[in-house]
């Protein structure tokens, strides 16, 4: 049983190294509360790519999914664009 959706990010693959591993960079802008300066903040997650098909710099899109290990919860849904 499944309660609500899952949580969908975009970003870009910084690292395909790993086997049937990417490590996606997903950046978010703010605005900052009392300076009114649009922030950039980025996090990195590892995500589960099952057939080695990204490589560094594809526009993907990972789930939210149970852990694949102790880093790894996310797994690639799709890829949105390919890297020149």
């Amino acid at each position: 049983m499944e309660s609500g959706r899952k949580v969908t990010k975009e970003g870009i693959v910084v690292s395909d190294k790993m086997d049937k591993t990417i490590v996606v960079r997903i950046e978010r802008r703010f605005m900052h509360p009392l300076y009114k300066k649009i922030v950039r903040k980025h996090k990195r997650f590892k995500a589960h790519d099952e057939k080695n098909e990204c490589n560094t710099g594809d526009k993907v899109l990972i789930v939210e999914s149970k852990p694949f290990s102790r880093d790894k919860k996310w797994n690639l849904l799709k890829i949105i664009e390919r890297s020149k």
